[in-house]
C-alpha cells in the first residue's frame, strides 16, 4: 500500500509525536508511508523525521495552513496514494475538499476530545460534511469517539477506537540525566510535557508549585504561544529559580527518567500520551480529572480535581512524603503503560488500511 499521512507541522504536540512513532513501524510491513506537511518549518521532530528515514513532503514554511494555496498544492498528492490519512483540522478539511475533484481513500484520526469548532454552531453543517467524506474516523480514545458521535450525530461503523501508543521499551530503558536535579540544586523534580498553549493549563502546576517547599522544582519541556503568560506567572509569583523552561526536545525519555513525579494538568486531553510516556519510565504520574486523561490514569496514578492547585499541591507532598505511596503508585503506572505500547496501535491501523483497500478493490 501507498499511504500518506497528512498533519499541519511537526511542531511540539501529541499528534506530531505519533507520527515519529507509527510511520517507521508502518513502514517495517513494507508499505510506502510518507508524510506531508501543510506547514515545513524546520523543528526538532522534523529533524528526528528525517534521521528516521520517514519521507517528508511540505507545501511551504510558516504562513496560514488554511491558505487556499494549500488545498491547490495537496490535490496532486491525493492522486498518487492509495489512502490519505489526516491528521488536525486544516488537513482534515482540504482533503475533504479536494476528495470532491478527485477520487481518493480518505482517513483521517480525530485527536481531542474537544474542540474550538465544536463551539461554533454555524460551522456543524461544514463539520458534518467533512467527516462525510471520510471512509473511516479514527479516534484515540472511547470519550474521543462518544464526544465525536454526540458532535456530529455519526451513527455508522465509519467511526472506531484505536488507542494511542508509544513504544514502552524505549521509555522504559531510557537513562536518567544524572547531574539535571544536581544542576538546578533541587530535591524533587515536578516535569510536565507539553505545548504551551490553554488546553495543556501550565498555569495550575505553576501556582502549586509555589504552595510547596523550596526544594521542588518544575520542568516545563516544551514552548509555544503562551510561553511569556507562563513566564509572567513565574515571575509575580516569585519562582524564577524553582521553574526550569526546558524548550522544545527530542531526549524526552531521558528528562522523564530524571524527574521525580509526572503532571499533565490539562483542561481536556483526547487520550494523555505524555502521561502514558511518563508511566513507562516508572514514575508516579499526577493528571487533571477530565476526560481523555481520566481513562489512561484512573486506577494506576492519581487524579485531582480540575484547575485545583492546592489538590494538586497536596498529591505531591503525599508522594514526596510517603516512600511506601510512592513505590505503589509508580509500579502501578509502569504496569498500566504496557496497556499502550505502539505495535498494538499500529497493528489497529493495518487493519484499517487492509479494510480500506479491499473495500476499495471491489
Amino acid at each position: 500500500m501507498k499511504i500518506l499521512h497528512v498533519i499541519t507541522s511537526l511542531h511540539t504536540g501529541g499528534a506530531e509525536k505519533l507520527m515519529l512513532d507509527l510511520i517507521p513501524r508502518l513502514k517495517e510491513h513494507g508499505h510506502q508511508v510518507d508524510l506531508l506537511l501543510f506547514d515545513g518549518s524546520d523543528t526538532p521532530f522534523l529533524q528526528e523525521a528525517k534521521a528516521l528515514g520517514i519521507s517528508v513532503i511540505d507545501l511551504g514554511k510558516g504562513g496560514s495552513v488554511y491558505s487556499p494555496a494549500k488545498l491547490l498544492k495537496l490535490i496532486p498528492y491525493l492522486r498518487k496514494y492509495d489512502i490519505i490519512h489526516t491528521h488536525n483540522t486544516a488537513p482534515q478539511l482540504f482533503a475533504a475538499i479536494g476528495s470532491v475533484l478527485c477520487s481518493v481513500v480518505l482517513c483521517t484520526t480525530e485527536h481531542n476530545t474537544s474542540n474550538r469548532r465544536r463551539g461554533w454552531k454555524w460551522y456543524a453543517s461544514i463539520d458534518k460534511w467533512m467527516y462525510s467524506r471520510y471512509r473511516k474516523i479514527v479516534c484515540i480514545s472511547d470519550k474521543t469517539e462518544l464526544n465525536l458521535r454526540e458532535a456530529t450525530d455519526i451513527s455508522d461503523d465509519r467511526v472506531i477506537t484505536i488507542n494511542n501508543g508509544i513504544d514502552v521499551a524505549k521509555y522504559a530503558e531510557a537513562q536518567s540525566l544524572e547531574d539535571m536535579k544536581k544542576q538546578y540544586n533541587c530535591s524533587i523534580a515536578l516535569m510536565q510535557v507539553a505545548g504551551f498553549r490553554y488546553q495543556k493549563d501550565q498555569d495550575t502546576v505553576i501556582k502549586a508549585l509555589s504552595k510547596l517547599p523550596d526544594y521542588v522544582h518544575l520542568f516545563l519541556v516544551g514552548d509555544g504561544e503562551r510561553r511569556s503568560d507562563l513566564e509572567k506567572i513565574v515571575t509575580q509569583l516569585k519562582l524564577q529559580e524553582r521553574v526550569h523552561f526546558m524548550g522544545i526536545r527530542t531526549d524526552v525519555p531521558s528528562l522523564l527518567a530524571s524527574s521525580d513525579i509526572v503532571i499533565m494538568s490539562s483542561h481536556w486531553e483526547g487520550f494523555g500520551l505524555s502521561a502514558v510516556e511518563g508511566m513507562a519510565v516508572g514514575k508516579p504520574v499526577i493528571a487533571s480529572d477530565v476526560d481523555g486523561l481520566r481513562e489512561v490514569v484512573k486506577g494506576a496514578g492519581i487524579l485531582f480535581p480540575h484547575g485545583d492547585a492546592d489538590a494538586l499541591a497536596k498529591e505531591v507532598c503525599r508522594l514526596a512524603e510517603n516512600p511506601e505511596v510512592y513505590a505503589e503508585v509508580a509500579k502501578k503506572c509502569r504496569e498500566r503503560a504496557d496497556m499502550y505500547d505502539i505495535s498494538t496501535m499500529a497493528d489497529g491501523y493495518l487493519k484499517v488500511y487492509e479494510s480500506l483497500t479491499t473495500h476499495k478493490n471491489h
